[in-house]
């Protein structure tokens, strides 16, 4: 007997590609880079494979300024934007925010990476990562003045990554977001031209703990699954208000997502990664990485938190509160040990990472009208916190010694005298840092705390406020350092950086100040993006 054939219909899904036309662009461009890598000669790959990166990403933030003019609100006027790609992306006013301001800081990254006058004519990664750190092969790749361009397209990816992590609908494009958003910058960690040993160990150490976040962020997929039947946010949000199922799949999913979400933010207690990772990978990468990375996770968190799981606040809220305290206390107590620059930036990085969640509390206890509000303060201490990062990297790689970059707080005992407008910058920045007004810091600061306590988290903020005194004396203390300490024994040497460096450097310096005395454009227009669509 033959079978009869049967044929079924198949619908193509359907895929608004002018509205994800950012995400295709820096994955597209990223693509390019590898065949870049496949086809062009070596000697001409750095710039090939820089000047595509710059164009790729500009090109993406011009289609996001396309896109977020074209956004259309809902009848109620609550939301602005729509649900696209078969319900997997939610392109609305935040996503938007946050893809300018990853496309605009990723901008700057490249042109840290691209830097080559600071380390003798190469840039700061290894010639051939494959060669054992101290053989004859990485010799010889010294030598020979080879470079892995390779980290472009690695950068791209990890850029679309984050842009779609930030953006994500439903869990499980939310976990593909966030493993392409990981694994290329694993790879970058351990690229190091100098000191390879410290940045491959750095690495492995993200690698093998990224791993254990993504392996609880699976399993609390699959909890939320098996409470709600379905991995898309609105459907977990119905399920969540309607209480359908069984409570313990629901607090379990949540504590387990909560996990995956906080380490990639960096918050204690799945903070350990963070000093060792910032320290032994390269410098710009460290900069990329803690600037772009945790703009992504929170904008992932707070959409998870506030569309999915906002029904069960009173749940999850206590934990969000001693998360935030513990980060904010770890990030500053631990960071006044610190004897290493980069590592005593890992801590502050914590502790904005704690300041943060403080005005994710107030989001979610605000009140209707306010709410809106919370969002904004939220997304404008990222922006104010990823440009003083990322220009503050940027003065790391230029004070040197004989080894390399000189990242001993020793080595920056009279730099003030050395340099007087290096230290000057780098103090400016730490200032920011410490929220002192007229910076950057401290309009952001306020602005969380100041949305958080009309939310109803007024105890946080006391302790907040109180942690913010002890982090300002670690970063008067390296400032006391720079100028009112003589220098340890020849000094410190500031290597004179190409326009590259010098341009991140001015654009940080004076986003810093801007953001400090005229907020009121960008806070505006933070707080038209709106809420979360739905």
């Amino acid at each position: 007997m033959i079978a009869r054939m049967t044929t079924t219909e198949f619908e193509a899904p359907q895929v608004e590609y002018g509205t994800v036309s950012p995400l295709l662009i820096v994955f597209g461009v990223a693509l390019l880079g590898v065949l870049v890598e496949a086809l062009v000669d070596r000697r001409r790959r750095y710039l090939v494979q820089s000047v595509l990166s710059l164009a790729g990403l500009a090109g993406a933030f011009a289609a996001t300024v396309v896109v977020a003019t074209g956004l259309t609100g809902r009848a109620d006027g609550a939301a602005h934007g729509s649900v696209v790609a078969e319900g997997a992306i939610a392109v609305d006013g935040p996503s938007v925010f946050l893809w300018g301001t990853l496309l605009a800081l990723s901008f700057t990254s490249v042109l840290l990476f691209a830097e080559r006058r600071v380390d003798g004519g190469v840039t700061a990664f290894a010639g051939q990562a494959a060669a054992l750190p101290g053989t004859e092969a990485e010799r010889q790749a010294s030598t020979r003045g080879l470079e892995h361009t390779e980290v472009y397209p690695l950068m791209l990816f990890a850029v679309g990554g984050m842009m779609l992590f930030a953006a994500s609908n439903d869990l499980l494009t939310m976990f593909v977001a966030l493993e392409v958003l990981s694994l290329p910058l694993y790879l970058l960690c351990g690229l190091a031209r100098r000191r390879r040993l410290l940045s491959q160990e750095a690495a492995l150490k993200y690698f093998m703990l990224g791993a254990f976040s993504s392996g609880f962020f699976l399993y609390g997929v699959a909890l939320v699954y098996g409470y709600a039947g379905s991995t898309n946010l609105a459907a977990i949000a119905q399920a969540v208000s309607g209480r359908i199922g069984s409570q313990g799949l629901l607090l379990g999913g949540i504590a387990l997502l909560a996990v995956g979400m906080l380490f990639k933010v960096g918050a204690a207690p799945f903070h350990a990664w963070t000093p060792d990772v910032y320290q032994g990978a390269p410098t710009a990468v460290t900069a990329f990485m803690a600037a772009c990375t945790k703009i992504a996770a929170f904008g992932a968190l707070l959409r998870l938190f506030y569309v999915a799981f906002g029904g069960a606040q009173r749940d999850w809220a206590p934990m969000i509160w001693i998360i935030a305290v513990l980060t904010m206390a770890v990030g500053s107590l631990f960071a006044l040990t610190q004897s290493d620059i980069k590592r005593m930036l890992a801590y502050s990085s914590i502790a904005h990472a704690g300041f943060l969640l403080v005005g994710f509390v107030g989001l979610q206890q605000a009140a209707d009208g306010s709410t809106i509000s919370s969002l904004q303060s939220v997304l404008f201490y990222l922006v104010t916190y990823g440009f003083m990062t990322i220009g503050a990297f940027g003065v790391v790689t230029l004070v040197r010694d004989a080894g390399g970059e000189a990242n001993h707080l020793s080595r920056w005992a009279g730099l003030g005298k050395e340099s007087p407008v290096v230290a000057g910058v780098f103090a400016f920045f730490l200032l920011g840092m410490a929220g002192i007004p007229l910076t950057s810091g401290f309009t952001g600061k306020w602005a969380v705390f100041t949305s958080a306590a009309q939310g109803g988290a007024w105890p946080l903020v006391v302790v907040a406020v109180l942690l913010s005194v002890v982090a300002a004396f670690f970063y008067l203390r390296v400032i006391v350092l720079m100028y009112f300490s003589d220098p340890v024994g020849e000094g410190p040497t500031v290597a004179v950086p190409s326009i590259l460096t010098t341009a991140v450097i001015a654009v940080a310096v004076a986003a810093t100040l801007v953001l400090g005395v005229l907020p009121g454009p960008v806070l505006d227009l933070a707080g038209t993006a709106g809420a979360f669509v739905r």
